[in-house]
C-alpha cells in the first residue's frame, strides 16, 4: 500500500502568540544566538592559535564548540525569524531536514562529552599513560566516532518518520521539526514508532549519562590520593566538564527518556538544550579553566602587539 502523503508543508506555533512577547522573545534569542556564535568561534581560535590543539582535551574541545555552533544554527535562525511574521512555515523537505539536524549535532556532542570524560579519567587516574592511550591517531579515530554515531542514530530517527503518512493537520506545537510532535500529525498508528524512537534517543542519552556519571565518580575517588595543588587543577577542569554534562543531559533527558507524548512545557526544555547549553558551554570553559583563559590573554596580547607594530 503506497503512503498517503498530503502535507508539502508544516506550520509551527512557536513559542508564543502574543505580539509583545514575541518581540522581546526576538531581541532576547538574537542576542543569545551571538554569543553562541562569538563564544564558541573565541574558543576555536583560541585553541588553533594558542597552541592547545597537541592537547586531548582542548583537541575535542574545539570541536565541540563547532558541535555546539552547528547545533544551535539548526533551529536558532529559523525561531528569530519566524518570531518576526505571523505564520511560521516550513517544507516537508525542511521539517525533516531539521529532525536530521537536531539528532546529528544533539548526539555527537553526547559522544563527545562522553569521550572528554574518558580523557579526563586518563589524565587523572592513569597520568603516566596519558600521551600513550591518547595519542593523535587514537584522538581522531574517537572523533571520527562521534560523528559516524551521530549520523547513525539521526538517520534511524529520519526514516522512521519519513515512511509514516502525513494527511491531516499540518500544525506543530513547537518552534522546530522535532520527532515527538512531528509523529503526532501522522495519520497513522505510531505507537510502535514512538517506541523505537523512544528507545534509541533513551539509550544513548540515560546510556552516556550513566557512562559520564561513573567516569567522573571514579576520578573525583581517585583525587583523594593526589596533592592539593593537583586537586585544584583537576577539581578545576573536572568543574566544568561536570556542569556542561549536567545542564545538557537534564533537559535531554526529561525530553527523550519518555513514552511518545508531548507536554506544553517542551518548547521551554528544548531552548535550554538547543540555545542555553551552547551559549553557556564557552563561558564555562572559559570562566572556570585557567589554560583557556591564560591562552586568551595571550592572544590579546599578541594582538595588541602586532596592532602596535602595524602603526
Amino acid at each position: 500500500m503506497e503512503k498517503a502523503n498530503n502535507v508539502t508543508e508544516f506550520i509551527f506555533l512557536g513559542l508564543s502568540q502574543n505580539p509583545q512577547v514575541r518581540a522581546v522573545c526576538f531581541l532576547v534569542f538574537s542576542f543569545f544566538y551571538t554569543i553562541i556564535l562569538l563564544g564558541n568561534s573565541l574558543i576555536m581560535l583560541t585553541v588553533c592559535l594558542g597552541n592547545l590543539f597537541k592537547s586531548p582535551m582542548y583537541f575535542f574541545l574545539y570541536f565541540l564548540s563547532f558541535v555546539d555552533i552547528c547545533y544551535s544554527s539548526v533551529t536558532a535562525p529559523k525561531l528569530i525569524s519566524d518570531l518576526l511574521v505571523e505564520t511560521k512555515t516550513i517544507s516537508y523537505g525542511g521539517c525533516m531536514l531539521q529532525v536530521f539536524g537536531v539528532h546529528f549535532f544533539g548526539c555527537t556532542e553526547i559522544f563527545i562529552l562522553t569521550v572528554m570524560a574518558y580523557d579526563r579519567y586518563v589524565a587523572i587516574c592513569k597520568p603516566l599513560h596519558y600521551m600513550t592511550i591518547m595519542d593523535r591517531q587514537k584522538c581522531n579515530k574517537m572523533l571520527l566516532g562521534t560523528w559516524v554515531g551521530g549520523f547513525l542514530h539521526s538517520i534511524i530517527q529520519v526514516a522512521l518518520v519519513v515512511q509514516l503518512p502525513f494527511c491531516g493537520p499540518n500544525e506543530i506545537d513547537h518552534y522546530f521539526c522535532d520527532v515527538h510532535p512531528v509523529l503526532k500529525l501522522a495519520c497513522t498508528d505510531t505507537y510502535v514508532v514512538g517506541v523505537v524512537v523512544t528507545a534509541n534517543s533513551g539509550t544513548i542519552a540515560l546510556g552516556s549519562f550513566v557512562i559520564l556519571l561513573i567516569s567522573y565518580t571514579v576520578i573525583l575517588l581517585s583525587l583523594r590520593k593526589q596533592s592539593a595543588e593537583g586537586r585544584r587543577k583537576a577539581l578545576s577542569t573536572c568543574g566544568s566538564h561536570i556542569a556542561v554534562v549536567i545542564i545538557f543531559f537534564g533537559p535531554c533527558t526529561f525530553m527523550y527518556m519518555r513514552p511518545d507524548t508531548t507536554f506544553s512545557e517542551d518548547k521551554m526544555v528544548a531552548v535550554f538544550y538547543t540555545i542555553i547549553t551552547p551559549m553557556l558551554n564557552p563561558l564555562i570553559y572559559t570562566l572556570r579553566n585557567a589554560e583557556v583563559k591564560n591562552a586568551m590573554r595571550k592572544l590579546c596580547r599578541r594582538k595588541v602587539i602586532w596592532e602596535a607594530t602595524g602603526k
